[in-house]
């Protein structure tokens, strides 16, 4: 039974089954709110700040700095600032966090700088990213040997913190990631040539800085959490490999890696080394994909729905993955209780094929495959909603989070001329989506854990 009392196998319409899906994926989102994540992390009581399971009494430190970058950064900053008196705040902090120009917030009094460092629906590194990390760079080498750090990491923060090595321009930089996303390297491969280019990525953040400890409060948007990938892991000390890193270049790229690009990483100079002992640090991931997952299965099994939990580390190519879940729900025989499948992870597009793209993210294709499969199973469309959805609120260079797929997609697709397999074969799936007015547009959600797919079967 959902809040009004009514039978959810009795909501027939396509809206309403949409709104079902929207509410399940919601509350998956709201369970991973970065504010809410940090309040549950830190406390202070007067005497001491708690961060996790350690107490740091107010005498045993001097100042604490807070520094970080991420889609998430404002609302962990949000989070941390509420568990602070002003006084404290005012007289004992300073920070700088790097995030996208959409998520800085209005304007506040805080000796915390929320920074633009990348624009709107653009993750990738900027000139304006660098000059943020700059300042950081500053701040954390500049601390008094008593300050504590504290580092807010989350989702797209690899972008938001460009540092490249001296060697190499940022444009060398932009260059290699974007053809390695364009031809479906994996996110350990992606982090893998980024940190072997980077002042910071790969434990470099622990290299700078000149204080007494450091601890890194972590919103996972990896598979796995593992976290020297969570944002090219600055606070995790890494090996490097920059032949490793030659690989990868060679096997995407083949002959158009960028020339001081592939000098640098073939003949150095690669010294990675710490200076002196390096500080303590502690890592804690206080939100992942799992817990976004568990609260919207608590959602769906409060709406009437049996739940059937599909796990964190769904990935591979995006249509693959859409085609799959349909085959899925055709397989199941829900009985007379409908039933809600949850997916997490986060699939891939490959544009390597396509010699001019069209325009969309990974959870829009989803949505599309999804809609394209149900042709295979007439029985089956009028009974399926799919809402695929990237928790950050993005999806690709778009302004919606992902798309649904279901009948109304068939319908307004026909009577609009729209062909769902051209448009998927040419990777343009926000157009046909807008059009069928099957978008997901929610904003920025000020946190990042991948992406969350909800499937509804209907008897």
């Amino acid at each position: 039974m959902n809040s009004k009392g009514i039978s959810v196998s009795q909501l027939i319409s396509a809206d309403e089954r949409r709104s079902l899906a929207t509410r399940i994926w919601r509350a998956g989102v709201e369970a991973i709110d970065s504010r809410r994540l940090v309040e549950e992390t830190m406390t202070f009581d007067g005497d001491a700040l708690r961060i996790g399971c350690k107490a740091f009494p107010l005498d045993s430190f001097r100042n604490l700095i807070v520094v970080g970058a991420g889609k998430a950064g404002q609302g962990m900053v949000a989070g941390l600032e509420s568990r602070l008196p002003d006084e404290f705040l005012k007289t004992r902090v300073r920070g700088w966090v790097n995030v996208p120009a959409d998520c800085v917030g209005k304007p506040i009094d805080s000796p915390i700088v929320r920074h633009a460092a990348r624009p709107a629906g653009v993750n990738e590194p900027r000139p304006e990213g660098v000059e943020g990390t700059q300042k950081i760079i500053e701040l954390i080498q500049q601390a008094d040997p008593l300050d504590l750090c504290v580092v807010l990491i989350s989702g797209g923060g690899s972008a938001l913190l460009p540092a490249p090595v001296e060697a190499i321009t940022l444009d060398d930089k932009i260059r290699v990631t974007q053809q390695l996303s364009r031809r479906g390297a994996s996110i350990e491969e992606l982090n893998l040539v980024r940190t072997c280019l980077s002042q910071l990525k790969g434990g470099g953040l622990i290299r700078h800085f000149r204080g007494q400890e450091l601890i890194t409060l972590i919103i996972s948007d990896v598979i796995g959490d593992p976290l020297e990938t969570i944002a090219s892991g600055p606070t995790v000390e890494t090996f490097r490999s920059p032949t490793a890193a030659l690989v990868v270049l060679r096997k995407y790229l083949i002959n158009e890696i960028p020339p001081r690009v592939e000098h640098y990483l073939a003949n150095g100079p690669h010294d990675y080394r710490l200076e002196g002992t390096p500080p303590p640090v502690e890592n804690i991931v206080i939100g992942n994909n799992a817990r976004a997952i568990r609260y919207a299965a608590a959602r769906a099994e409060e709406l009437g729905f049996r739940v059937e939990i599909c796990g964190s580390e769904n990935q591979g190519p995006a249509d693959e993955f859409g085609k799959a879940i349909v085959e899925q729900a055709a397989q199941t025989s829900p009985g007379g209780q409908p039933v809600c499948f949850l997916h997490g992870g986060e699939t891939t597009v490959s544009l390597a094929n396509v010699e001019t793209p069209g325009k969309g993210g990974r959870n829009q294709e989803v949505a599309l495959a999804a809609a394209l499969a149900m042709r295979a199973h007439p029985d089956l469309t009028d009974r399926l909603t799919v809402l695929a959805g990237g928790t950050d609120g993005e999806d690709g260079p778009t302004d919606a989070a992902g798309g649904y797929a279901d009948y109304k997609v068939h319908h307004r697709a026909s009577e609009l001329g729209l062909c769902i397999e051209d448009h998927l074969q040419r990777h343009d799936a926000y157009s046909l989506l807008d059009r069928c007015n099957s978008l997901l547009r929610i904003g920025p959600t000020h946190t990042n854990v991948m992406d969350l797919t909800i499937t509804l079967l209907w008897p």
